[in-house]
């Protein structure tokens, strides 16, 4: 059984800590991988990425594997986060081992960061070192095959795409070959994922047939986005994340590759994408627990393509997904304010617990 999301491969774990009231809009997302690690990359694409041991993940360096991914809010201060993963990786002795006792390890802690500072009313409310440590707490205590809860939670809690809420997406697909792709997304762009002409969501004309809104709806939804686009003091600078993870046995080589052809995703989903005010940024994880057709030489086109065509998909259930935002920070309505449910069941209720009003702590969800 599969619940639509990356937590279908097999050992992927995700915790979400989230800060909301009292200035903060803000949260971390952690992406826990089996003990032991997986192969991971990276492939940077925007103009302004925040990002922290970045270098490691290329294949021609020596670190083959990681424990976990940090997503985070906080723009470059939130990166913070990861310090805190790192914590209690070491204290677990999961990471690079460094001498013959086994608790002298050193994990490796690839973060990304998006831009959210300021968006619940105070720019110093970000993540810092114990919201990672809530994060990967709740990652380790969820069940194995878990759901992941969607919307203005973790890293996107603060999230906006264009002049919408943008927040925290999953997908995933099975293939032919029983290799299993499975993404989560951080939406929070410059460009917008909302077809101006006509309502639509880009990324849904890529899933077949489309409803289009009703004129009336639509130029209510213009009306309603103008207006709150006036109540916005911050420029848009922005930052989609992604982490695609599979159970193929791949290379870091080929694990690169993954991350950049995911990058597609977000270009169908989002426009104008890859700008100089966002610092898109795709991860790649491969546990290993299936190998690649070797007979089938097109075996790792499959899976780069369904890797993409997830990223989309996950954008989507972001943007569906998100709850409107109005408050001393900015205003933000969400898709399903601006034009309803739609089709693809943004309400879906996934598990995980509740917000968190205006407890300044930082709690982990799953």
């Amino acid at each position: 059984m599969t619940v639509d999301a990356l937590t279908d491969v097999a050992g992927l774990r995700v915790g979400h800590a989230t800060r909301t009231g009292d200035g903060w809009l803000t949260g971390t997302t952690v992406v826990l991988a089996p003990e032991g690690g997986a192969v991971a990359a990276v492939d940077v694409r925007g103009g302004g990425p925040g990002t922290k041991e970045t270098d490691a993940l290329d294949p021609r360096n020596v670190v083959q594997k990681v424990e976990a991914i940090v997503l985070t809010g906080g723009s470059a201060y939130g990166l913070d986060a990861a310090s805190g993963v790192m914590a209690w990786l070491e204290e677990q002795g999961r990471g690079v081992r460094v001498s013959a006792d086994p608790a002298h390890v050193v994990p490796v802690v690839p973060a990304a960061c998006v831009f959210d500072l300021g968006r619940g009313g105070d720019f110093r409310a970000r993540p810092d070192a114990a919201t990672g440590r809530a994060a990967v707490e709740a990652a380790a205590a969820s069940e194995p095959g878990a759901p992941v809860r969607e919307g203005c939670v973790g890293a996107g809690t603060g999230a906006t795409v264009g002049a919408t809420k943008g927040g925290i997406g999953t997908a995933s697909v099975v293939l032919d070959s029983g290799i299993t792709v499975g993404v989560l997304v951080v939406a929070n762009a410059a460009g917008a994922a909302v077809d101006p002409e006509t309502g639509v969501l880009y990324g849904e004309l890529f899933q077949g047939r489309v409803e289009y809104p009703e004129a009336r709806v639509h130029e209510a939804a213009r009306r309603r986005l103008t207006e709150s686009a006036a109540k916005n003091p911050l420029p848009p600078l922005n930052t989609t994340l992604a982490v695609v993870g599979t159970d193929a046995r791949l290379s870091k080589a080929q694990a690169q590759k993954l991350a950049g052809s995911a990058h597609d995703g977000i270009a169908r989903a989002l426009r104008p994408a890859h700008l100089l005010n966002d610092g898109d940024t795709v991860f790649a994880l491969a546990t290993g627990d299936r190998p690649l057709d070797a007979g089938q030489p097109l075996a790792l086109n499959d899976l780069l393509a369904a890797g993409a065509d997830a990223v989309t998909r996950a954008i989507v259930r972001a943007v569906r997904a998100a709850e409107s935002v109005d408050g001393p920070g900015g205003a933000w309505p969400s898709y399903r304010e601006l034009y309803g449910d739609g089709k693809t069941g943004g309400d879906r209720k996934t598990g995980g617990d509740g917000e968190l009003g205006g407890d300044r702590r930082p709690h982990g969800e799953r």
